[in-house]
């Protein structure tokens, strides 16, 4: 039987390596102002397809 390496799992196409990583230089955005935007770009999209 082959060995197994030990540590990362395969599958994960170097996912884990990514979240990993702590990047200060990356944007960080919170998830309240994510769900804030996407609710007021539902509420446009809604009222959209009401009145037009």
């Amino acid at each position: 039987m082959a060995k197994k390496s030990g540590g990362r799992l395969v599958s994960s196409a170097g996912l884990v390596n990514y979240y990993d990583s702590e990047d200060r230089r990356a944007v960080h955005i919170k998830p309240e102002y994510v769900m804030a935007v996407a609710a007021v770009v539902g509420v446009i999209i809604f009222f959209m397809n009401t009145f037009y």
